[in-house]
């Protein structure tokens, strides 16, 4: 439970601010129909942390544990400094041709987003750390929705209430505390 407790908080940090974040609200306020958004960013996080997720299992098998421990503390470290660079949208991100309908452009788009974006990397150190795939691509998960569902629904009103350099702040102690513990374990 400890896995799928941090793995959700952790994310849904991280998240805030993130280009995957601001992706949401652009599709949301090209397309105007959250529901389709919302299951198409479900349906892209569960693909992409799950590959995540299994990368990180696997490293387990092949790295020596003492190396990785060094490997994932250093890496936590290198995630609290990541997280004080706040995210912009690439204009690749805005040029989405909705083809695919609401459902598809979603899935695709917030896909290739999350391709070595910080929740995908904390994903692989995550299960590396806790070697609970399932625990840790089922807390990733929820971090994601819980940072980007209500942004569908409710667009700049929520990002006005909470202030970004604030939650990456935080959210770079967290990760800094969470290096620092794996590396004195």
């Amino acid at each position: 439970m400890e896995a799928f407790l941090i793995s959700t908080g952790i994310v849904a940090l991280a998240e805030m601010g993130d280009k995957t974040q601001l992706l949401a609200l652009v599709l949301a306020a090209r397309f105007r129909k959250p529901w389709p958004i919302v299951w198409g960013i479900l349906a892209a996080t569960v693909a992409n942390h799950a590959l995540a997720g299994s990368l990180g299992a696997w490293l387990t098998h092949l790295i020596n544990p003492t190396y990785l421990r060094w490997g994932l503390g250093v890496s936590f470290l290198a995630m609290a400094a990541w997280m004080l660079v706040p995210d912009k949208l690439d204009d690749d991100d805005t040029a989405i041709t909705p083809k695919f309908g609401v459902f598809g452009t979603t899935l695709v788009a917030f896909f290739l987003a999350e391709m070595g974006d910080k929740t995908q990397i904390a994903t692989v150190m995550l299960a590396a750390e806790y070697h609970a795939w399932l625990w840790v691509v089922a807390g990733t998960t929820l971090g994601m929705m819980l940072a980007n569902a209500p942004v569908v629904w409710f667009g700049e009103r929520i990002t006005r209430l909470i202030p970004l350099t604030w939650v990456h702040r935080i959210s770079a102690v967290v990760f800094v505390v969470l290096g620092v513990l794996v590396l004195l374990a």
